[in-house]
């Protein structure tokens, strides 16, 4: 068999420079249609994009010829490259320099998918901190309670 394969799934967050809410609801549809687009052209598929006004979360697989790094370095450096080209407001459009990326297990596929759906509604309750610190928790990933949030 020559072929290679691969189906590794992951759940990334990352935030918005000092979490500032730059992603309203005027650029979040062409935003994520713009990561889906980038990821897709780097052999990446996503099952989910979702999020708030300052941070995503995207369901995606990790294409076998790029490291995780080098997918959140691609699809940082073009969406904030594309965002800046939009309104003034976008001018100063920044992600923070940090990312979060946790594997997912195909079995809680649809899991994933609902929790990035309900991202509104529960961050009506959690703040982003909150949220990050319990897939810290729920991955068995100890840190600092003085972790510095960039």
């Amino acid at each position: 068999m020559s072929q290679s394969l691969s189906n590794v799934l992951l759940h990334i967050i990352f935030s918005t420079k000092d979490r500032y809410p730059f992603i309203d609801e005027e650029i979040q549809p062409e935003l994520y249609a713009y990561i889906i687009s980038t990821t897709a052209s780097y052999g990446s598929y996503v099952h989910k994009i979702g999020g708030v006004s300052d941070h995503i979360h995207l369901f995606t697989t990790l294409p076998r010829t790029l490291s995780i790094s080098e997918l959140l370095e691609v699809i940082k450096k073009n969406s904030s490259k594309w965002i800046k080209t939009k309104e003034k407001k976008y001018h100063d459009f920044s992600w923070q320099k940090g990312f979060g990326v946790f594997s997912v297990s195909a079995s809680q596929h649809d899991a994933v998918v609902a929790y990035i759906t309900n991202q509104k509604e529960h961050h009506k309750i959690h703040s982003y901190q909150e949220e990050y610190r319990q897939f810290l928790q729920l991955h068995k990933i100890s840190y600092d309670e003085t972790f510095v949030w960039d």
